[in-house]
């Protein structure tokens, strides 16, 4: 797929690095420890305002919500200081139904991220029972694929002793991936090669695999499925059976501290939590560990232990009696308590499911482990949720707990002198006196960390940082970010739809101190349903000298890579990050790629031929050793480089292509309209037909085409082009963004 004559070659200053696609992100589970908040430039100390958003449910008596308060009926404190409420909105997932067409930006526009229910399903595989925990997975399936509201995020982890927990999947409105990702836990074996490349964790199977289907699990082909899901069971079962002969080998005497390690782990996850903005549900299928190692074995006359243990208590001979079996580890007591406080404090509510009725083994063997469910409740209940016994039917129940967050009242405030030590802020929400005539509960998040300089946080919590900034795709100008994207046909069932993403320099260099500078590049594209269909992500070094930087913030970084997708309507997510500032930009667009169809007209849109030396130009590394697809941005045989969002100065002539599909024989008319952001016509402008050109391809036409504007101020707009073939047929649209520069 490499150009000729040059185009997008590797500049003097930059080295390419590999791809972050290459990098394997199996480790430890951490989240980004940011606050839900509405932040700016804020790496850098440059905020000049910080938003904190707080989500806040509010019940009555009988669990219903209530509905129907304003700002003016919440009072809200910060470390005691009461704060002026800037804002108010309120989610009532009731009236929320986004159907499966649903575009992201009207599910974000109705439902903002500091409102959205996340839930991680999170697997114990160190004091589970492989085949109860092989079982478990259907009933977290079943509730993924029929309980979830359609705005709701969910994750997979799971958690071993070794390696703590491990993200499967992020958190994602995709539920194919969820799917697949409960199918395997994240064994090596059963995921796709390709896919699991992802190093934002959306993708473990490459959609193109499967058809876009749950994997089976709404087919209607149940002996296929069976076939399938068989397979499946005996996979997941060797993997399990593994960890569990690890476990085995640990001695007895070992017992409290894997369950400190455990704890620990799980208190860290929950203090990195704290940023994944919104309500956070921990779905915890577990067995539970020996409650009586952490509260003691509780008077039993019918033990004999704890009968010689307390006459030896009585007769003043303690040192006879093993304490820690009698009234608890203290140790691991404080461990636990400090746990729940970092769940409490980043909004977490553990939902825990007792899968221990799920074993192979005997009703006696299981009754022996019965401690576990202590210690299941003390976690579900200390954080506001419940314990679940029976896990064919926890979706249910707990789809019926959920009822109580149905509406959400979104505060927002901007807490003054705010700090970005990472520290803890608590915070206080109550109601005004008479805002409602009966009692209500109210619940919200206990407080919010400040923000930390970017370069403090974990690579992990990077990555999470940055995957729900693609989750999200709402817009983001830290760094100026424009896409362009357009289906060119490849064969009969796929196109190739080039990704060009234009990186503004001045901000991406902005409060860089190092010589190198690392760009990430993220770009993922998901169809209808939400579901990811393709990515690619790149990280770019470039090595700056003084005059590389100058050059750098006066022009950019442009990137090209492509996307491989089958008919339907997409929309690509793209995501840019410098790796030691922080600064960010995000910017989505949609495209749609038409059946093949030789009869049907088919219009790109319009390419402006970039003037050389504008950009410090990169193309994606060829993965496949051969130039599979010719470089499609040519015209009369010369390659050009094409402008996502052109510059047209007032009086300066601008060429552009346009490329379209069966035009048929003769002569075309062109029509350019400019119209501004608020959809109007306006100033004078002219689009002249230059040529015709000859491709030499059946079905294939290029137009050079010449665009002029005159009488325009500086700003966006956008150019409408229509094309018809004067011998008969539909008049084709097309549209470009462009701007006046000062």
């Amino acid at each position: 797929m490499t150009p000729s004559n040059n185009t997008f070659l590797r500049s003097t200053l930059l080295r390419c690095s590999k791809p972050l696609a290459c990098c394997s992100l199996m480790v430890a589970l951490a989240f980004a420890a940011l606050p839900a908040a509405s932040q700016t430039e804020l790496f850098e100390g440059l905020t000049d305002v910080i938003e904190v958003q707080v989500p806040v449910n509010v019940v009555d008596r009988d669990g219903r919500p209530v509905r129907g308060l304003t700002a003016e009926d919440f009072e809200l404190y910060d470390r005691g200081d009461r704060q002026t409420i800037n804002g108010l909105q309120v989610v009532d997932l009731d009236v929320v139904e986004p159907g499966p067409t649903a575009s992201q930006t009207e599910i974000d526009a109705a439902v903002p991220a500091a409102a959205r229910r996340h839930f991680l399903l999170l697997f114990d595989l160190t004091f589970s029972e492989p085949a109860a925990v092989t079982k478990a997975r259907r009933a977290a399936q079943e509730f993924v694929l029929r309980e979830l509201h359609p705005t709701d995020l969910a994750a997979v982890a799971v958690y071993t002793v070794d390696m703590g927990p491990r993200l499967v999947v992020t958190f994602t409105p995709d539920r194919a991936q969820l799917a697949r990702a409960l199918d395997t836990l994240g064994a090596p074996r059963l995921l796709d090669q390709r896919a699991s490349l992802d190093p934002l964790r959306f993708m473990i199977v490459d959609p193109n695999r499967t058809g876009g289907s749950s994997f089976g699990l709404t087919s209607t082909n149940t002996t296929n499925r069976d076939v399938l899901l068989t397979g499946q069971e005996a996979a997941i079962q060797a993997y399990l059976q593994v960890i569990a002969n690890e476990m085995e080998k640990a001695e007895k005497s070992y017992e409290r501290g894997r369950v400190a390690s455990w704890v620990s782990s799980l208190g860290d996850m929950a203090k990195m939590l704290s940023g994944v903005q919104g309500r956070k549900y921990v779905v915890l299928f577990s067995e539970g560990f020996d409650g009586r190692l952490m509260l003691g074995r509780g008077p039993d006359a019918s033990d004999p232990k704890a009968i010689q243990d307390r006459q030896a208590i009585s007769t003043g001979q303690q040192w006879f009696a093993d304490m820690d079996d009698i009234y608890g580890n203290t140790a691991l007591q404080n461990h636990v308590t400090r746990m729940m406080g970092e769940f409490r404090r980043a909004d977490c509510i553990i939902q825990a499911v007792d899968i221990s009725g799920l074993g192979s083994e005997s009703a006696e063997a299981r009754r022996a482990k019965s401690t576990g469910r202590d210690a299941l409740f003390f976690m579900a209940n200390e954080t506001g949720g419940s314990l679940f016994e029976n896990t064919n039917d926890f979706g249910e129940q707990l789809a019926s707990v959920l009822e109580r967050s149905t509406v959400t009242y979104v505060l927002s405030f901007s807490p003054t002198d705010l700090e970005l030590d990472g520290s803890y802020h608590r915070l206080r929400i109550k109601l005004r006196d008479g805002a409602v005539p009966h009692p209500v509960e109210i619940t919200n998040r206990d407080g919010y960390y400040a923000p930390r300089p970017f370069d403090e946080l974990h690579p992990m919590e990077k990555a999470l940082l940055a995957a729900d900034a693609i989750a999200s795709a709402a817009p983001r100008k830290d760094i100026d970010v424009d896409v362009l994207a357009a289906p060119f046909r490849a064969n009969e069932t796929e196109s190739y739809v080039p990704v060009i993403v234009e990186i503004g320099g001045e901000g991406l260099i902005r409060g860089q101190s190092k010589d190198k500078l690392s760009a990430e590049i993220y770009a993922y594209v998901s169809n209808e349903k939400g579901e990811m269909a393709d990515f690619f992500t790149q990280l770019v070094n470039l090595e700056l000298s003084d005059q590389g930087r100058e050059l750098l913030g006066e022009t950019g970084l442009k990137y090209y890579g492509h996307m491989d997708l089958s008919p339907g309507k997409y929309l690509i997510r793209v995501m840019v990050r410098n790796s030691e500032t922080g600064r960010t930009g995000v910017e989505s667009v949609s495209v749609t790629v038409p059946e093949y169809d030789p009869t049907r007209v088919q219009l790109l849109p319009p390419f402006f031929l970039e003037p050389p030396g504008r950009w410090v130009l990169v193309r994606e590394p060829n993965t496949t050793g051969a130039d599979s697809v010719v470089y499609p941005f040519t015209v009369n045989g010369s390659p050009f480089v094409p402008a996502a969002k052109p510059e047209v100065r007032p009086g300066e002539a601008r060429e552009l292509c346009l490329v379209a599909y069966n035009m048929g024989e003769g002569d075309v008319e062109l029509e350019g309209t400019v119209v501004s952001e608020e959809g109007k016509e306006v100033g004078d402008s002219t689009l002249l037909l230059l040529e015709r050109t000859v491709t030499g391809i059946s079905g294939l036409d290029k137009l050079r085409a010449e665009f002029a504007v005159e009488n325009l101020v500086s700003g966006t707009y956008t150019l409408k082009i229509a094309l018809k073939n004067l011998a008969g047929g539909p008049t084709q649209l097309s549209s470009i963004p462009f701007s006046v520069p000062n």
